[in-house]
């Protein structure tokens, strides 16, 4: 087999640019790189940068055994070549990726602020079912010339329930998949 101590050389530099560029991004919302090309599925760049010197190491590791056909290292040669200039092009876009709109999960809030806010929409909840019990028992009591206002009372008090009851059922939809996917 050929030196390939450029194609070493190549891959530690990229190594040092995507650990540089991970410290200053920090993690994207999605995957990167396609699983095809990078089983890892990483968010930051130097788990593939890592998983290309595996693919390389493999080529060696297998041409010293004995065990690399022609079909496996076109194969193993072309994954490493896909992946190196994959990884360059995310280094040589950074520009690019810093200007993109991040995602809503990139700025998630902690679970335990969700179940704070749990908390706070139950005992809203339970105030305001107490709101349209009362509002309830004034419009019986009500006399006739009331009783519009009255109902129009009771119905902004239900369409609050309402929204409560939402927006908690959201917060425990949110905190169901934050607890399975973490």
């Amino acid at each position: 087999m050929n030196d390939f101590s450029g194609l070493i050389q190549h891959l530690e530099k990229m190594s040092q640019q995507a650990a540089n560029l991970d410290r200053r991004r920090g993690e994207h919302h999605q995957p990167l790189f396609d699983e095809r090309l990078f089983h890892c599925r990483a968010r930051l760049l130097l788990p593939c940068v890592e998983e290309a010197k595996a693919t390389y190491q493999s080529i060696e590791r297998e041409q010293a055994s004995g065990r690399l056909t022609a079909t496996r290292a076109e194969y193993l040669s072309e994954q490493l070549l896909a992946q190196m200039a994959a990884i360059q092009r995310e280094i040589s876009t950074v520009t690019v990726r810093s200007n993109e709109i991040k995602h809503s999960s990139h700025f998630r809030k902690p679970i335990n602020q969700l179940y704070q806010e749990l908390a706070q929409h139950n005992e809203w909840e339970r105030r305001l079912k107490e709101m349209v019990l009362e509002k309830q028992r004034e419009l019986d009591k009500a006399p006739a010339f009331l009783q519009q206002e009255a109902q129009k009372a009771l119905m902004t008090t239900e369409q609050r329930l309402l929204r409560c009851q939402q927006a908690k059922h959201k917060l425990e939809n949110q905190i169901t998949y934050r607890e399975r996917n973490q």
